[in-house]
């Protein structure tokens, strides 16, 4: 009898053979600038929890409070009888904290992209999508059936190029980027993209993932960085990642926003954001409203820490965020790398292809407002210590 899934076996051999068999750890703490991870205490810097909000006193005990009053799972999609008046709330109060016209709420950042884009473009459509946007990106653009072409990175001119070569064979066209690009930590010319799209009859949408709660006045992102508010159509982001939570947003022009109600599959056919869920998303976006403390405190630690790899002689690529890569090359290295750091008591996760491309795996670093000066003078004496240790400085 043939084994018809002989192939996985053969698959995942292959990923151990070039070292890019991704081996999970398993944290046994809550959140923060450390971690218990395998039963043993690592400082972290692995976490997107940029603020520290993931564990933060005022979220939990808003999460606790909505459980009491309005219990754990909204029971339904949104569509249908699942939107509670939390919901309502954290749609307006995200539209006002983005400076726009209207938001609507996803159950994550990656089926916010999943129900956006296909519900703007279809297959008479194009899509122009930087060339290293992220997964969720990708995979919307697929489903919508529109054809993707793609630009270089961050490349205005290209972007343009593109445009007066293709733009007139389809009836509607979008542009998609990044707003900070996950693994390098570079941010998109948003600007210069904005100027080049008012030239065409496309609309622009931006994935402000890694933007929100880091770029802008406050925390408020890539578009307020670049002063665009209400000018870009549709802003992506996730309350994931400095929000500290889980869930995606859509905010924007209304009239997309009302055709999402309509149109976004993941808010029609999956049940909404659970209660405590919401009531912590409100509770971080009174915290970044009321103060910039956070966001000030993670942009000190993240120069301090990159400035001081740099001198050591270490590559960080060409991050100008928090996001700070530690380029190593090879994948076997970079797992070698990480394996050598939590040894240091040091959590620091190898990435290698297909999350970058070959030849550029990495240590990707995410220093958070959470990490005293301690903190990190611990971990540049780890980095030093591994990097000399394994030849890289």
């Amino acid at each position: 009898m043939s084994n018809k899934l002989a192939w996985v076996d053969e698959e995942l051999q292959a990923l151990k053979d070039a070292g890019l068999y991704n081996r999970i750890r398993t944290l046994g703490s809550p959140q923060g600038a450390w971690l218990v991870v395998d039963g043993k205490k690592v400082l972290n810097f692995c976490s997107n929890n940029y603020l520290g909000l993931a564990n933060h006193p005022r979220i939990a005990a808003a999460a606790k409070a909505a459980i009491d009053q309005m219990g754990v799972g909204p029971g339904a999609v949104r569509s249908i009888a699942g939107t509670m008046d939390l919901h309502v709330q954290l749609d307006e109060r995200l539209a006002r904290f983005k400076g726009v016209d209207a938001a609507i709420t996803f159950q994550s950042g990656f089926t916010a992209n999943l129900g956006t884009i296909p519900a703007l473009v279809g297959k008479e459509d194009a899509i122009f999508s930087d060339e290293l946007n992220h997964a969720s990106i990708i995979d919307g653009s697929r489903l919508s059936g529109a054809t993707i072409i793609r630009y270089n990175h961050a490349d205005p001119a290209h972007l343009e190029a593109q445009l007066k070569e293709h733009r007139q064979q389809y009836r509607r066209a979008m542009v998609i980027t990044d707003g900070v690009f996950s693994m390098d930590g570079d941010i998109a010319p948003l600007d210069k993209i904005y100027e080049v799209t008012q030239k065409y009859d496309v609309v622009l949408m931006v994935d402000d993932a890694h933007g929100e709660g880091v770029m802008g006045k406050g925390g408020r992102g890539i578009v307020d960085h670049f002063g665009l508010n209400g000018k870009v159509d549709i802003e992506i982001g996730t309350l994931s990642k400095a929000f500290g939570v889980v869930g995606g947003v859509a905010a924007g022009d209304a009239k997309v926003v009302e055709w999402l109600h309509q149109r976004g599959r993941p808010f029609l056919f999956s049940s909404a954001m659970t209660v405590p869920d919401v009531a912590a998303c409100l509770a971080a976006v009174d915290l970044l409203e009321e103060s910039t403390e956070l966001v000030d405190r993670l942009w000190s630690n993240a120069n301090l820490f990159k400035k001081e790899l740099l001198a050591m002689g270490f590559d960080t690529g060409k991050s100008v965020t928090p996001i700070t890569p530690v380029i190593l090359g090879e994948a076997p290295l970079a797992q070698e790398f990480s394996r050598a750091l939590y040894e240091e008591g040091v959590f620091g996760m190898a990435l290698g292809f297909p999350t970058v491309p070959r030849g550029t795996a990495r240590i990707r670093v995410m220093i958070s407002a959470a990490h005293s000066e301690s903190d990190l003078e611990q971990g540049l004496a780890a980095f030093e210590t591994v990097g000399k240790k394994l030849g890289v400085i």
